[in-house]
């Protein structure tokens, strides 16, 4: 296995599209890491790129201790999975998963030892006998990966993997292709739209917007201190809650009421606004002033928890709160600060003030 280090990356296609810019990335030996991001952010060019399918405009990609930029697909030693598999239909799982083998004249003895290792490692023994129609989406998924597997490359590059499987088998999926990773001490890149994958797959996270690297960290870093006000709105489910402040002498105040706490070395500067996740807020029927106002304006109850959507001055705040609460629409409520420290924004630039 190796690390991965991009320098510099910029891609612009002929049309004058610029897909990626100036970007950098270390990515280290045997890590799970996850480019995540909208539609045409970047992050599938990016990988495509370290795949050699595309040629970057200009910048470096060095895979283990080799620049590769001028290198075939072939010569990078690495792997891909495609969002679609990509079987061969006329061939069965076992000649689906030996065909680089084939590809590369491994010896019969070893490619048939390679197959059977990787088929087991991927509970597929069973299946090696039948042809993709004949197999369920995930089992096509095993195959794919499997196939990408038995080559033992320095890296695995997944481009949307779960993308085309239900909603069950995805988390099926995510929980196998997680233990997978660990096994095998892989160095895995892995592109994908869905943040909640993201979030329980990646050792670290690469957030992408409009060709630009938002952010890198570790799912929690990411999740609890988004590093602009892009990356705020768009990890996590509610998104983060964005309300404009002012300073005064001794807390943030935001025009409900809702009093937060000041960020050391915030600078005393007007355009403010601060950013609360959910579950930093508290609900309740006014009683003190202690909160801000509002008004309960949507419920949606999710089994484990209630998210509740309250507006407050005009700006719609969701609170996270345990199932047992229970308020109606239109109800006047207050809405109090539990969290230890909000995030702080310029609200021209979208970067972190604090």
């Amino acid at each position: 296995m190796a690390e991965i280090s991009i320098t510099s990356l910029h891609k612009q296609f002929p049309d004058g599209t610029v897909a990626v810019q100036d970007l950098d990335l270390e990515i280290a030996d045997g890590e799970l890491f996850v480019m995540l991001g909208p539609s045409g952010c970047g992050k599938t060019t990016t990988l495509r790129c370290i795949a050699g399918l595309e040629r970057q405009t200009s910048g470096d990609i060095r895979i283990g201790n080799r620049v590769v930029n001028n290198l075939t697909p072939g010569a990078r030693d690495i792997a891909m999975v495609f969002q679609f598999y990509a079987l061969y239909p006329h061939l069965n799982g076992r000649d689906n998963i030996g065909y680089p083998l084939r590809a590369a004249k491994v010896a019969k003895a070893e490619a048939a030892r390679r197959i059977e290792d990787v088929a087991k490692t991927m509970r597929l023994e069973e299946l090696l006998g039948r042809k993709p129609h004949q197999l369920s989406g995930g089992e096509q998924q095993r195959i794919a990966l499997a196939r990408a597997m038995v080559r033992e490359p320095q890296a695995f590059l997944l481009d949307e993997p779960l993308t085309n499987l239900d909603a069950e088998l995805r988390l099926d999926m995510r929980t196998e292709l997680k233990h997978l990773q660990a096994r095998l001490g892989a160095t895995m890149v892995m592109v994908t739209h869905d943040q909640v994958e993201a979030m329980s797959l990646g050792d670290r996270i690469a957030l992408m917007n409009q060709g630009r690297l938002e952010q890198v960290g570790t799912p929690l870093e990411v999740y609890d201190r988004p590093a602009s006000l892009f990356a705020a709105s768009f990890i996590g489910t509610p998104a983060m809650n964005i309300l404009p402040v002012e300073v005064d002498d001794h807390s943030l105040r935001s025009p409900s009421g809702l009093r937060l706490p000041i960020p050391r070395d915030l600078p005393r500067t007007d355009g403010l606004v601060a950013g609360v996740r959910a579950e930093w807020l508290a609900i309740d029927r006014p009683h003190d002033g202690a909160g801000g106002l509002g008004t309960v304006v949507a419920r949606e109850a999710l089994g484990d928890e209630i998210i509740y959507a309250v507006d407050m001055d005009g700006h719609q705040v969701h609170v996270r709160t345990p199932p047992t609460t229970r308020f109606g629409a239109d109800e006047k409520v207050e809405v109090t600060f539990i969290g230890t420290e909000p995030r702080v924004y310029h609200e021209d630039t979208g970067k972190v003030a604090a």
